[in-house]
């Protein structure tokens, strides 16, 4: 679909995956116009600038038409995997310059006693104390030394940090030291070096996350700063000035001028807008329950929707290599405690790598061959082979090119690797050898299913699996069928559906304060004044972003415990507040989670957060009408493992399926996915547009 001599204006949406960068045009009037450029890792600003230019080239669209441009990034993720973020330091309390090393007493790996903890963001050198105390209760204990502030200043300028998070103990309560030293440091270091204070960043209490979490914005505050500079210029250079948003963990989203100022919310950026996506499509539909399945170059995501609810949690780490879970798996990562879409995340996407362990066992990622050199079919230099060459031998793959023919394939190549590095050692022909790496690959996937759903006490099989991303459609039937799910769609523009899912995104920002009392201790009135002071700070920052009163939706959450426990659950607070209805939510929502509640223990407040959004349709979206014309028979030979072996199978287009399910083998061949349909499953096309796959018997 084109969007040629529109007189509508446009947004666009931009996902930066690890092999490509997905591009998505979007009219008023419904029409969209999309495009797929591999990722460019030395400037994503340039790889931008072209992959948007190339898409209004194509669809004949002026770039003063564009209205917004939303953007999902990977540079806050990738710069604190490679450790690759600003020269940083922390001040902090004396007594506390080790909590970033003494962190928690987890461990991912239990039975590893001499795992080895990540180090710290910021070296022990420029970890330095300041005299002050302030009491749980923001009393002041001991006053703030500033002959030590100045002390420290002078240490910082000599190392040259680039950027300095200020955590004292007990901010949250009291903020008075916190920012007296921040303006001392500030007017001592200049506007060129990056500050942030603990209280504005995540005024809720625990010491050792509310430090790591100021860390984390102090480190990537510098480098997406410089980002968001460069993106500006490569925009401006082809003519785009329109305001550029960007997604945060959430699935919110801020300007880039928020997002300066607070990048710690932008580490789960890019696979966010999936799950938004998926949420929007679901509106309209029967069911509001769905298990989305993102599988692009690298990386597969997951995600559950419950009853049209995206899940979150305050709960995460990032740095910690491939996250399973992150309420099962902790210890391994930085402690990062602001808003996160609850997504598990493993390493297995078409570049993955394939090698065979000393035993003899294949294995599949994590290790990618990413957008440079690619698989070895892509032709730019890759030898090893991958899981994308390994589809390819199976007969999945257009053998000649992919993303509408813009990248050519050398299917040769790609199938001498397999043989040579997987069917050769294992001693076995190449389509079995291949089957076995989609297998194998496979198996770890369902593990991600599985830690957000049967680890969480939902069963996968009452739910639909939402699959899109480059390679998700290729393999979503092999996922639902190793997990008894009868299930699958396949959405419009599964291959850029991310980028289409920046698009439904809203402006939205959270305050969270600490509020540690107990229900039976406290009543409506004292939550209501509190909720209150939260809603007028955030009432500041969204009139900051343009928005007054009346234009954007408010609600009221909190996080609660039974008495003694150490983690929180969070669950909606009416307003005014209603704290029976508010202890009977939290017991139910603890009995989901955890299988139990209990009928005597107090419940206990720990966090009130409000959360504005501004209310904003998801864009439209035009339907292609299944087409009934008769088209030339395709067919190429697919491998569908031993229970079905090599079969000659239609090739098809999605506007060529109809209401009527269509019995496999199918291959759905797209310009930025495709979908494989074994025998015994069917395929039918419904008014959304949806390709909806079903088990068949």
């Amino acid at each position: 679909m084109t969007l040629r001599g529109s007189p509508h204006p446009l947004r666009i949406g931009v996902d930066i995956g690890g092999t490509f960068t997905d591009i998505v045009l979007a009219s008023s009037d419904g029409r969209l116009a999309t495009a797929k450029r591999l990722t460019t890792p030395d400037d994503f600003g340039r790889g931008i600038a072209e992959g948007i230019a190339h898409a209004l080239a194509q669809a004949s669209a002026r770039p003063d038409a564009v209205e917004r441009v939303v953007h999902g990034t990977t540079v806050a993720t990738n710069a604190i995997l490679e450790h690759r973020g600003a020269l940083t330091a922390l001040v902090t309390t004396a007594g506390f310059r080790d909590v970033l090393e003494m962190r928690r007493l987890r461990i991912p790996e239990m039975y590893a006693l001499n795992y080895p903890r990540p180090e710290p963001l910021v070296p022990r050198r420029l970890r330095l104390e300041v005299e002050e105390r302030t009491g749980p209760r923001g009393e002041i204990w001991k006053p703030l030394d500033t002959a030590t502030v100045h002390a420290v200043a002078d240490r910082l300028a000599a190392a040259g940090v680039e950027a300095v998070a200020v955590s004292f103990l007990h901010a949250y309560a009291n903020p008075s030291h916190e920012r007296e030293a921040a303006a001392i440091l500030r007017e001592r270091l200049g506007d060129g070096v990056f500050i942030c204070c603990g209280s504005d960043v995540l005024p809720v209490i625990r010491e050792y996350e509310r430090t790591s979490t100021t860390v984390i914005n102090a480190f990537l505050g510098p480098t997406l700063r410089r980002y968001f500079a460069s993106l500006s210029r490569h925009l401006a250079s082809i003519g785009i000035t329109a305001p550029i948003h960007v997604m945060k963990s959430d699935g919110g989203v801020m300007t880039l001028a928020a997002a300066a100022e607070r990048p710690a919310w932008l580490v789960e950026s890019g696979p966010a807008a999936g799950v938004i996506g998926v949420a929007a499509n679901l509106v309209g539909q029967s069911s509001g329950d769905a298990i989305t399945f993102d599988m692009g170059g690298t990386t597969a995501k997951v995600s559950l929707i419950e009853n049209g609810a995206i899940q979150r949690t305050g709960d995460y780490e990032v740095g910690a290599g491939i996250n399973l879970s992150s309420k099962l798996v902790m210890g391994g990562g930085y402690a990062l405690k602001v808003p996160v879409i609850d997504i598990s995340e493993v390493g297995a996407g078409g570049g993955s790598l394939v090698t065979i362990d000393a035993g003899g066992l294949p294995r599949v990622g994590p290790r990618s061959a990413g957008a440079m050199p690619g698989p070895v079919c892509y032709g730019r230099g890759g030898t090893q082979a991958t899981f994308t060459d390994a589809a390819l031998t199976l007969g999945f793959l257009n053998p000649e090119a992919i993303a509408g023919g813009g990248l050519a394939l050398d299917a040769v190549a790609g199938r001498r690797a397999v043989h040579d590095q997987v069917a050769g050692p294992l001693r076995l022909g190449d389509p079995e050898a291949a089957w076995g790496v989609l297998q194998v690959a496979c198996a770890t996937m369902v593990r991600a299913v599985k830690a957000v759903s049967t680890y969480r006490g939902r069963d996968p099989r009452e739910f639909a699996l939402h699959a899109f991303g480059g390679n998700g459609p290729l393999v979503a039937i092999e996922i639902a069928r190793m997990l008894d799910m009868r299930r699958v769609v396949i959405p419009p523009n599964p291959g850029v559906f991310s980028a289409w899912g920046l698009l439904c995104a809203r402006l939205e920002h959270e305050i969270a304060r600490t509020h540690l009392v107990r229900l039976a201790e406290t009543d409506a009135g004292d939550l209501g004044t509190r909720l209150a002071e939260l809603e007028g700070a955030l009432a500041d920052r969204m009139r900051a972003e343009g928005h007054g009163a009346g234009s954007y939706v408010v609600r009221h959450l909190a996080d609660l415990r039974y008495a003694g426990q150490a983690h929180e659950l969070t669950v909606p607070l009416a307003s005014p507040p209603d704290l029976a209805a508010l202890a009977t939510a939290f017991a139910a929502e603890h009995e989901r989670t955890y299988g139990h509640q209990s009928g005597s223990a107090d419940v206990e407040c720990v966090t009130l957060r409000v959360v504005a959004h501004v209310a904003e349709a998801a864009p439209a979206r035009s339907v292609d009408t299944p087409s009934n014309a008769a088209t030339a028979a395709r067919v190429r030979q697919v491998y569908f493992g031993p229970a079905h072996g090599m079969r000659d199978t239609r090739l098809v287009a999605r506007a060529h399926l109809g209401a009527a399910a269509q019995s496999g083998p199918l291959v759905v061949e797209e310009f930025d996915a495709t979908c494989v349909v074994p025998p015994d499953w069917s395929a039918a096309l419904d008014g959304a547009g949806n390709i909806v796959l079903t088990a068949n018997g």
